[in-house]
């Protein structure tokens, strides 16, 4: 098996095993590397939380494919955010890219986020995508195929927490948050606003 087929194996398994397996991976774009610290679990028509609870749309239709892709949306009328498709195809599940830390190209990192504190580059899911400069136009990204936007998995991290995603209203209460425990790049829990 090469290594692309490797990591389209490993991330074609159920979202909530591969969120978990995230974490520790590597997500490069050109010269900037984050380091994976926080990942949420998004299991489509199973989960009222996810983009695909309900149908497919030119806006989800990323997370219908193949997995090892790159899902990108834009949220608040001004931030990107990014996913990683997971699970069998047409079986719409990803992962949220919550948080990470910095590895390699901190200057560029830093001009992204001007004033932002080097825990805090990455340290969210609209900073992560800042820090890494990707936009709407990386939708559908092949992470496996070697291109300019790459997931490299480590080994297994040691210490996992889990408990509910960040903001949601769709099935809130389930734990499918999952980070590297004391780790201080993750970001802060906060519930869904009431209407």
């Amino acid at each position: 098996m090469t290594a692309c087929s490797d990591l389209r194996g490993l991330l074609s398994a159920p979202v909530l095993e591969v969120a978990p397996r995230l974490l520790g991976a590597t997500l490069r774009h050109g010269d900037v590397v984050v380091r994976l610290t926080e990942v949420e679990a998004y299991d489509g028509p199973n989960d009222p939380g996810s983009h695909a609870y309900r149908r497919r749309t030119a806006r989800n239709a990323t997370m219908f494919g193949p997995a090892g892709h790159l899902y990108c949306y834009f949220t608040y009328g001004m931030h990107v955010c990014c996913n990683v498709v997971c699970g069998p195809e047409e079986t719409p599940s990803a992962v949220l890219v919550r948080a990470g830390e910095v590895v390699e190209g901190l200057e560029l990192a830093r001009r992204r986020r001007p004033g932002a504190s080097d825990r805090d580059l990455a340290r969210g899911p609209a900073r992560l995508c800042r820090a890494l400069g990707i936009g709407l136009t990386h939708d559908g990204a092949d992470l496996a195929d070697g291109g300019a936007l790459t997931l490299s998995l480590g080994e297994p991290v040691d210490e996992v927490s889990t408990g509910p995603r960040v903001g949601l209203r769709g099935a809130p209460e389930r734990p499918w948050r999952f980070w590297i425990t004391g780790e201080r790049s993750v970001s802060t829990y906060r519930p869904a606003k009431r209407l």
